[in-house]
């Protein structure tokens, strides 16, 4: 059994719609490889250090790099949180930032069992 994987709000959703097909298709296959392949190469996804149970999932096309972050719940789910262009060698602190907050809300909303807003 494959893990499955979830989305925290419409973070990630905003940012995947704005890109073009081909990148959506990268995308989804970097998804996928998540999805089913017990050890991920840390080419697609990563552990971010120094940042409790933040992951970001790595996606390369053409010229461009492209980060999401991620954390794992309950053994295999996987929260996607927001993604950006990465424009340089180092990930923007905002965007990290950014994403432990998102990370820390969905687990709080997720112990108060308000599952709608997740």
């Amino acid at each position: 059994m494959g893990r499955q994987i979830i989305f925290h709000g419409d973070y990630f959703i905003d940012f995947y719609q704005n890109l073009d097909d081909k990148t959506k298709l990268k995308i989804q296959f970097v998804l996928e490889l998540i999805k089913q392949v017990d050890r991920i190469p840390e080419k697609f996804l990563a552990p971010l250090t120094g940042y409790d149970r933040l992951f970001e999932i790595r996606v390369e096309f053409q010229s461009n790099i492209y980060r999401i972050f991620c954390c794992f719940d309950e053994g295999n789910l996987v929260i996607l949180f927001n993604g950006f262009q990465k424009k340089s060698q180092k990930t923007p602190k905002n965007e990290i930032d950014r994403a432990m907050r998102l990370k820390n809300e969905y687990f709080k909303l997720k112990k108060n069992n308000d599952h709608d807003k997740i």
